[in-house]
């Protein structure tokens, strides 16, 4: 059922399917999809649980990884716009569960995405600035650089894509876009020395 659910956000390129469209396409009846979820805004907090689940792990591996800190962040960098493009509807669905639901599902999305992703950034930039990596940065306002750019060329491409021309997020594009916020967040943070190392 989650796979059939991300499945048609993904053909559909919004996150407005029903239950019936859901039972459809996996075979399954409505009436079973609401006793596993109770009902929709369940199916879609258990979906972006799971999306997000594999990308949360990755966070420790990367952490416990015996290279740079400058290397562990632009590995991140790529990691968190790579899962935006591999699950177009991911942001959507953060907004949606975050703003539209219940005080109960903004709690769940908070509680599997947003902690540990900030708690991530507050343990990397840390030990960046312990190794003498980078400069000292506010993990709550790089959180909000790094994320709310992500978030915007998926959900302000719609947008842009209107008012001047712009294409769809392709993976030439993401693979651009992983390049230059690479060369925005290092140039912001990273200290004089580590620049030059980087750069030589």
């Amino acid at each position: 059922m989650l796979v059939a659910a991300s499945e048609l956000m993904i053909e559909r390129s919004s996150i407005e399917i029903s239950l019936s469209d859901i039972a459809q396409k996996s075979g399954a009846n409505a009436a079973l999809v609401k006793y596993h979820f109770g009902n929709k805004d369940g199916l879609l907090l258990a979906l972006l649980a799971r999306d997000a689940a594999t990308e949360m792990s990755n966070l420790e591996y990367l952490l416990a990884q015996p290279i740079t800190s400058t290397a562990k962040l632009k590995l991140h960098i790529a990691g968190i716009i790579r899962a935006y493009h591999r699950f177009p509807y991911m942001n959507r669905l953060i907004h949606y569960l975050l703003h539209e639901t219940s005080a109960g599902s903004a709690d769940e999305v908070s509680k599997f995405f947003v902690a540990p992703l900030l708690d991530f950034h507050r343990r990397l930039l840390a030990e960046g600035v312990s190794r003498g990596e980078f400069r000292q940065t506010d993990p709550v306002l790089f959180y909000t650089s790094l994320i709310g750019a992500c978030d915007h060329l998926f959900f302000g491409r719609h947008a842009m894509s209107r008012a001047t021309g712009v294409g769809p997020v392709t993976d030439d594009v993401c693979r651009q876009y992983i390049k230059h916020m690479e060369t925005l967040i290092c140039g912001g943070i990273l200290t004089q020395v580590e620049e030059a190392a980087a750069a030589g």
